[in-house]
């Protein structure tokens, strides 16, 4: 079970591969990150730019000048930054539960806010509301990812006990 927020560490291995693919300066960074979550994350001025400065630190990248735009603080990769992202490439590996924890422990909330009778939330009509119209148009999106990126989407009939044993995973790592 995930404490809070997105997995540790995440933002730092997406900052390593971006710089690993060219050069860039932070808000191109936070733009690039927000198109690869489908535009429903960026993460915030305050977390990329200390990250950008810990690897000129640690000597994982270095700030390069542009003559064509001499007042942005581009980075790029150092050797040292290559060892250190195939150092996060394994450990990010490892996070896949993580990510999903997140996923699945967010959505389980949204229904709640739906469902239980503890929360009261209001429902403007003219905007998104949770309810299960929504909450079906969600798991609709999902499923086109998922078809789009991978192939059709067949359902999993397995119990989550079940399908953890087949897949031979611990149900609960923690």
């Amino acid at each position: 079970m995930r404490k809070s927020g997105p997995p540790k560490g995440l933002i730092s291995y997406i900052v390593l591969e971006l710089l690993e693919e060219k050069p860039r300066y932070g808000y191109e960074i936070l733009k690039e990150i927000g198109d690869i979550s489908g535009g429903h994350w960026e993460p915030s001025y305050g977390s990329v730019y200390p990250i950008l400065y810990k690897f000129e630190d640690n000597g994982w990248a270095e700030r390069i000048e542009r003559e064509d735009e001499p007042d942005r603080k581009y980075f790029e990769l150092t050797p040292e930054g290559e060892e250190e992202l195939a150092e996060k490439r394994v450990e990010t590996g490892a996070k896949a539960r993580e990510f999903a924890d997140v996923i699945l422990g967010f959505y389980h909330v949204y229904v709640a806010f739906a469902t239980d009778e503890r929360f009261d939330v209001e429902q403007p009509a003219e905007h998104w509301r949770f309810d299960e119209t929504f909450s079906r148009w969600i798991c609709e999106q999902v499923v086109r990812h998922h078809e789009y990126y991978f192939d059709d989407f067949e359902r999993i009939e397995d119990t989550p006990e079940e399908f953890y044993e087949r897949m031979n995973v611990e149900e609960d790592p923690n």
